[in-house]
Formats: structure tokens, C-alpha cells, sequence
């Protein structure tokens, strides 16, 4: 045990020196701390999202989506929208969907912002994107052919479940400011 306790003090340096997440959370936020498990999950799954995390003019990230349907679907999920690493407002986002699926899933989404128009687009609430946007599914090495479309990236982390789907939807975005 007492070999390993300098190792661990390394190691622990080590990964918040590297700048595997740069956003702080306020520990007795809830929704912050898991805005930073879900920053940090995305980035060791596929560390070249980190130019998305270093260019992005902000981002926005759903820690937790859950999405669900037969038939009729729907998902739901809350997150922060965050600009030089700081936590300037909260967001949600709904989606319903219609066509053949059968299943649910629980996933992390991220948006990120290109520049300040994006951001302010945005920001100015009730931010929609149709059934043509995709998102890139995160997976080892996913993000080094993502590019922004329209000035927004979108990428998807699973967490878990299970999705069968051949739907039209659309999602929805609100945004309020701290």
C-alpha cells in the first residue's frame, strides 16, 4: 500500500496536468459533477475531441440522455452550456420521434460552438435542429474527420441500452442563463 500511494499521487497529476478537462466543477453541483464524468469519459473513449474542447468557441453537454419508443419515441435530457471554462448557462433538450423503433438508451450529447455567432444562436433560446443534422457517434479516433455543419459539431457518447430505429425527428434546445 505505501508503494502504490506516490504511484496514485502521479498518476492523479498526471491526468489533471494533460488538461483532460479544463471545466471545474463546483463540487456541490450536481449537474456540474456530472458534466465533468461525462467530459472526462468522452475524452479517454477518444482523446482527439480535445480540439473541439480547445478551438470551440463554447459547448453545451447533456451528460444524460435518455431516450426511449415503439412506434412513438421520445428523449430528454438536461445539461450546461459552458465558455472558457466556465458554466454560463443551463439547457435542455427534448426529441420526438416518429417511425419504427423499439428499444431505450442512455447517452451523453455534445455541442460544440465554432464561433461566437454559433454560441449566440444558440444562446438566444429555442435552438433547433432538423432531421437532416447528424451527430458523430464518439468511438476511438471518431472525431479526427468530424467537422463543424452549419457551425455546430455534434457528437454522441453511449452509455448504455439498447436502439433500434428507422425515424424522422428533430431535436429541440432551451437555454438560460446563470
Amino acid at each position: 500500500m505505501r508503494k502504490s500511494a506516490p504511484l496514485l499521487a502521479v498518476l492523479f497529476s498526471f491526468v489533471f496536468a494533460t488538461g483532460l478537462s479544463a471545466f471545474e466543477p463546483d463540487t456541490g453541483d450536481e449537474l456540474q459533477l456530472e458534466v465533468a464524468r461525462a467530459i472526462i469519459d468522452v475524452q479517454k473513449t477518444d482523446p482527439g475531441i480535445n480540439k473541439f474542447f480547445e478551438s470551440a468557441a463554447g459547448y453545451a453537454v447533456f451528460p444524460k440522455v435518455g431516450k426511449g419508443g415503439i412506434g412513438i419515441g421520445g428523449a430528454y435530457g438536461k445539461g450546461l452550456v459552458i465558455v472558457n471554462d466556465q458554466a454560463v448557462g443551463n439547457t435542455s433538450l427534448s426529441q420526438v420521434t416518429v417511425g419504427l423503433q423499439l428499444g431505450g438508451q442512455v447517452y451523453s450529447q455534445f455541442l460544440f460552438f465554432k464561433d461566437a455567432a454559433a454560441l449566440e444562436s444558440f444562446q438566444r433560446g429555442n435552438f433547433e435542429m432538423g432531421a437532416q443534422a447528424s451527430a458523430v457517434a464518439v468511438t476511438l479516433g471518431a472525431s479526427a474527420d468530424a467537422d463543424y455543419d452549419k457551425g455546430v459539431a455534434v457528437f454522441t457518447h453511449v452509455s448504455g441500452g439498447l436502439m433500434y430505429e428507422a425515424t424522422i425527428s428533430g431535436q429541440k434546445f432551451k437555454y438560460e442563463a446563470l
